[in-house]
C-alpha cells in the first residue's frame, strides 16, 4: 500500500512539473500563425535576456522586446538554435556600436 502511495505521489509531482514547464513555454509565445499543416509558422515570442544567454537556464525578457520569427513550427524560443541566433545578433550590435 505504501508503494502505491509513493508511486502515485511521484507520478503527480512529475505531471505537475511538466505542466509548469509547458505553461512557461506558453507564456513566452505571444502569437503563432500556422500557414499550412507541416509547413512554416509565423511566430512572435519574447527574446532571451542577454545576461542569461551563456547560462544553462536562459531567461526571457519582458514582453517589450519581441522576436518576430518565420520558420519551423516546432522552434523553441529557449532552444539552442535561438540562443545561438541571439548571441550572434548581440555580437553584431556590439560591433556596430563600438567600431565606428
Amino acid at each position: 500500500m505504501n508503494n502505491i502511495k509513493s508511486l502515485m505521489s511521484v507520478v503527480f509531482l512529475t505531471g505537475a512539473l511538466g505542466v509548469s514547464v509547458a505553461s512557461a513555454e506558453a507564456e513566452a509565445l505571444i502569437s503563432k500563425d500556422v500557414l499550412a499543416d507541416g509547413s512554416y509558422c509565423h511566430t512572435k515570442f519574447e527574446s532571451i535576456r542577454e545576461d542569461t544567454l551563456a547560462s544553462s537556464q536562459p531567461v526571457l525578457k519582458d514582453a517589450d522586446d519581441i522576436v518576430d520569427f518565420y520558420g519551423a513550427c516546432n522552434h523553441d524560443p529557449l532552444g539552442e538554435e535561438e540562443i545561438q541566433s541571439q548571441k550572434i545578433e548581440m555580437q553584431h550590435r556590439f560591433q556596430n556600436e563600438y567600431n565606428d
